[in-house]
């Protein structure tokens, strides 16, 4: 039986933190654009919103990996369907590793998006993402204009 139309376009771009096993960045697929988990991660594996301390504590904002991953959405988002923006985004999950990082990531979240025209959401506390120095991780849905 052919899958036809079903394959969908996987992205990934070269341009950004390459994913960490084979999958994409973002698949195309049937007039939607469903978007892999997203961190802070920078094309140099450095993140943002980590500030290493000279006796190798961590200090970890939320408050900038939420933007910076929401930044990094937008791009995907732009590769994906070149008119594509967050206004698109239909549905998102997000995943904290500690939920006394909720009203910082909803700060940020708040200056994004709002309740009436914003995605649907829902929001986990997660034991551990990829690496120690991610607060959160985030995967959408979102439709291609």
């Amino acid at each position: 039986m052919s899958r036809g139309n079903l394959v969908g376009t996987n992205i990934i771009l070269s341009d950004r933190a390459q994913p960490l096993a084979n999958y994409p960045h973002a698949k195309v697929i049937a007039g939607f654009i469903f978007i892999s988990g997203i961190s802070c991660r920078k094309p140099d594996n450095t993140y943002e919103g980590v500030n290493e301390l000279p006796n190798g504590e961590l200090e970890l904002d939320i408050k900038e990996q939420t933007r910076a991953v929401i930044k990094n959405i937008e791009i995907i988002l732009k590769a994906s369907s070149p008119e594509a923006s967050l206004n698109d985004l239909i549905d998102l999950t997000v995943f904290l590793i500690d939920m006394k990082d909720y009203s910082g990531f909803n700060e940020i979240y708040n200056e994004f998006f709002d309740a009436k025209t914003g995605p649907t959401r829902t929001t986990v506390a997660v034991k551990q993402l990829p690496s120690p120095k991610l607060l959160i991780e985030i995967k959408a849905t979102a439709r291609a204009p």
